[in-house]
């Protein structure tokens, strides 16, 4: 099995999003979420318009736009691949959100997959992601990315497997507040 970054932040969010959905079958149905769909427009759009664009600000030398990239454990497709000056990558991802002066975890975790992705396709050092803010004119935000980010990344990666391959069911995660909105609530045991 090939995970994606969704698996990944899944799972850190409550380690039974993969236990239900992917051992049991049961579907979130994410794709009716509006945010999620609209979210995919933007990002076709931004990609469009900014094929000729590069990042001088942040010494980008080479941009490469909309890579599907892949690895034994994970796949998924980054919006911008930047080569910086320093010789080092560094991935670049457009969320149809506003900026409110905090980075979520969601976020930082899926740069950290792309990071490991890009990594091992392109054989060059990644130690920080971008992430354009579209609701708030176009904000660019810097995320370092350290060993520990990308190997946490592996791991939940073998976890999630473990899960799967074995049919364990995990522990809930341990802030409750997850629960109150969550498509498995219903019937989760806490």
């Amino acid at each position: 099995m090939s995970l994606t970054p969704s698996h990944i932040i899944e799972y850190l969010y409550c380690p039974r999003f993969t236990y239900f959905e992917y051992v049991l079958g049961i579907p979130q149905y994410e794709t009716k979420n509006f945010k999620v769909m609209r979210g995919r427009e933007i990002h076709d759009q931004k990609l469009e318009r900014n094929k000729e664009y590069l990042r001088k600000k942040i010494g980008v030398q080479e941009k490469h736009l909309d890579q599907y990239l892949t690895n034994d454990l994970l796949r998924g497709r980054i919006d911008e691949v930047l080569l910086l000056s320093d010789g080092s990558m560094a991935p670049l991802d457009y969320k149809f959100a506003q900026y409110k002066d905090k980075v979520y975890e969601t976020y930082r975790s899926q740069l950290f997959c792309y990071a490991w992705l890009i990594e091992q396709n392109f054989g060059k050092q990644v130690n920080k992601g971008f992430l354009v803010y579209t609701r708030s004119q176009n904000k660019l935000i810097e995320v370092l990315i350290s060993e520990a980010d990308k190997e946490s990344v592996k791991n939940s990666a073998n976890d999630i497997l473990e899960i799967i391959e074995k049919n364990r069911f995990p522990r809930a995660t341990k802030y409750r507040k997850r629960c109150l909105d969550c498509t498995y609530r219903n019937i989760c045991i806490k």
